[in-house]
């Protein structure tokens, strides 16, 4: 006997990576620094950094290790003063507070023995560009807005403009361009969906070696990629590239669950039934709350059943295991009238307590 699932059937057991993200573009900087006087730390020193656009300033306290840390002074060009704990100033000079390469964090750690004789003042040409940038944060702030009730409300359509119009103001962004290929994955626009995350692993992938980025994330997000490109090339009938797809995701991604799970499918779906059957271990070993793996490797199984001379079918040992597993994790699952009737097909006990078991 041969059980043989639709290729249809298992398509909608496939998973996309990853949920909607959400953004808080900020136009205003982490300050963090250490203040030194001939190398040892400054405790007590008053830090106050004067906007040279308004006058305002900010002021920050060190501790006993001389270090000090603030958030919400906005970009631009500032005075930094030091005074020690007798109040007197110790230290003076110019300098820029701005976003660079993707961070808001400055450090305005200084050893006040130099005195800060000789800064440099901030030219006009360094004005116009600090200004530029605090107009471009407050435009991606605008466009953000816009996009996050987009994301949450799962409106694909209204949110795929506003992601390229962020790209195209800041092109270095692998989360914009990310969630743009998310977007069109939903939106059956499954080309551009893999045109999108061809340009954006690139970004995260360098990503994962910046010390001012967060390569943990960057490392999480080009797994999740890969798998909703193999995703994407499987609604486009190349299987092949597929597989390489959830492949290369499996790998990478810290959590593979999703990708050995599409990738025991896709392999199913080719006809490569030891590939899918090793596939789905994965997967279960990665996550083994996965009820539809269980499933996929015990219809899997069955396939390879025999019959006996007196015409009893005899399936693979652990068969029934499986099966019986995906009914104890899915009782009322889409799949689980299909369960029942092969583990009847091979004289397997079915087991009926476990829609009780949960209900306890």
């Amino acid at each position: 006997m041969k059980t043989k699932l639709t290729s249809a059937a298992m398509l909608t057991l496939l998973f996309l990576a990853a949920a909607a993200s959400a953004w808080c573009q900020s136009s205003t900087a982490r300050i963090k620094g250490t203040i030194t006087a001939g190398g040892k730390p400054l405790p007590d020193a008053q830090v106050v950094l004067t906007s040279k656009d308004n006058g305002r300033k900010f002021k920050y306290k060190t501790d006993k290790n001389g270090q000090l840390n603030g958030y919400g002074v906005p970009f631009g060009a500032y005075d930094q003063e030091v005074f020690n704990a007798s109040g007197e100033a110790v230290f003076k000079r110019a300098l820029n507070i701005i976003s660079e390469n993707g961070t808001t964090e400055n450090d305005i750690s200084v050893d006040v023995s130099a005195g800060g004789a000789g800064q440099p003042t901030v030219s006009k040409e360094e004005m116009e560009k600090l200004k530029g940038e605090r107009e471009k944060a407050l435009g991606e702030n605008a466009l953000i807005s816009q996009l996050n009730p987009a994301l949450q409300a799962k409106d694909w359509a209204t949110a795929e403009p506003i992601l390229q119009k962020l790209i195209a103001m800041n092109p270095a962004r692998w989360d914009y361009m990310q969630a743009l290929g998310n977007a069109q994955l939903n939106l059956g626009k499954y080309d551009d969906a893999v045109a999108s995350y061809e340009k954006a692993i690139p970004l995260a992938d360098a990503a994962k070696n910046d010390p001012k980025s967060d390569p943990v994330k960057a490392k999480t997000a080009v797994g999740q990629m890969l798998t909703n490109e193999g995703t994407a090339y499987l609604k486009l009938k190349k299987n092949d590239k597929a597989i390489e797809s959830y492949t290369k995701a499996a790998a990478m991604d810290p959590n593979p669950g999703t990708a050995y799970f599409n990738l025991c499918a896709t392999q199913y779906n080719s006809g490569n039934t030891q590939g899918a059957l090793a596939a789905c271990d994965k997967a279960i070993a990665a996550d083994p709350n996965r009820a539809d793996a269980y499933f996929i490797k015990g219809s899997l199984m069955m396939g390879d059943s025999k019959q006996d001379k007196d015409g009893k079918l005899i399936a693979p040992p652990g068969t029934a295991e499986a099966l019986n597993k995906y009914l104890e994790l899915a009782p009322d699952g889409g799949h689980a009238n299909d369960v029942k009737q092969m583990l009847a097909f091979i004289g397997a006990k079915i087991e009926t307590t476990y829609k009780e078991k949960k209900k306890k």
